[in-house]
């Protein structure tokens, strides 16, 4: 091939295409990031265009780039007007593990950077066996409450209950969180969670800072296990809610040791 017909040029509306990126030695292509991308630490050194609802289109448009990256229907209207500017968008909507890395595949193609890409998810894919191999010599499985918002109350996506029983944990509301993409079909109330009494409550808010103390008051929730042992537990949401590799790269790793010390108690 006598040219290079790749994207050159850039803008990831969210994090998880700038780690990528950033993986495979290919950050020079990106012009353009989120508010929110915050991995890896060099990502300061992008030109911030985003948020994750809105974005500034005017300036979008002033770098010039031959692709805009962006996640969920949530992001569907800031698709439109770029679409309406002539700038060619792409919107992911994964859900699974098994979607994240067929996402991350795509976008390694997209860039001609095949080889790379397959290096890079065969390293993820064997960090996820690593995990299976650990968890399945655990003795305790301990029962998990994944609380990705308080209110409403709404379970963790299906990546994140994946994530939580590949590294040995029980999510307990894993039909709600495989029940589709929407947040509204994985609403819960605090009945539920006292009722199924979770060994350990892993809180991950996206957008604000868990509230541990508030969570330990609520009604009734002085009778669940995880709270009577200290089991509430802070996660970051820019690991277990960006559907990327700081999922495999780092969730992983954390969720092995938070159940390891399971193990002890």
């Amino acid at each position: 091939m006598s040219k290079n017909y790749f994207a050159k040029r850039i803008i990831c509306l969210t994090e998880e295409s700038v780690e990528f990126f950033h993986a495979i030695g290919r950050s020079d292509l990106i012009v353009g990031v989120s508010v929110y991308a915050v991995r890896p630490p060099e990502v300061k050194n992008h030109p911030v265009i985003s948020a994750f609802t809105h974005a500034n289109i005017k300036k979008i448009i002033g770098l010039k780039p031959d692709l805009v990256i962006g996640f969920s229907d949530i992001q569907k209207d800031i698709a439109r007007d770029l679409i309406g500017e002539g700038i060619n968008v792409y919107i992911s909507n994964q859900r699974s593990l098994d979607e994240i890395l067929a996402y991350l595949w795509s976008l390694g193609h997209m860039v001609g950077e095949g080889e790379k890409t397959k290096e890079f998810l065969l390293e993820l894919e064997e960090k996820m066996k690593w995990a299976a191999s650990v968890a399945s010599n655990f003795k305790k499985h301990p029962k998990v409450f994944i609380e990705e918002w308080d209110e409403p109350k709404i379970v963790g996506i299906r990546w994140f209950s994946e994530l939580v029983e590949l590294c040995g944990g029980i999510d307990i509301f894993r039909e709600r969180s495989h029940a589709g993409g929407l947040a509204s079909e994985r609403l819960v109330n605090s009945e539920e969670v006292v009722a199924a009494n979770p060994d350990i409550i892993l809180a991950c808010w996206c957008g604000k800072k868990v509230d541990i103390d508030s969570i330990k008051a609520r009604p009734n929730y002085s009778e669940i296990s995880g709270v009577k042992n200290g089991q509430v537990i802070e996660l970051l949401p820019e690991i277990f809610l960006q559907p990327g590799p700081a999922l495999f790269l780092d969730g992983i790793d954390q969720l092995i040791s938070i159940f390891s010390n399971y193990q002890i108690k």
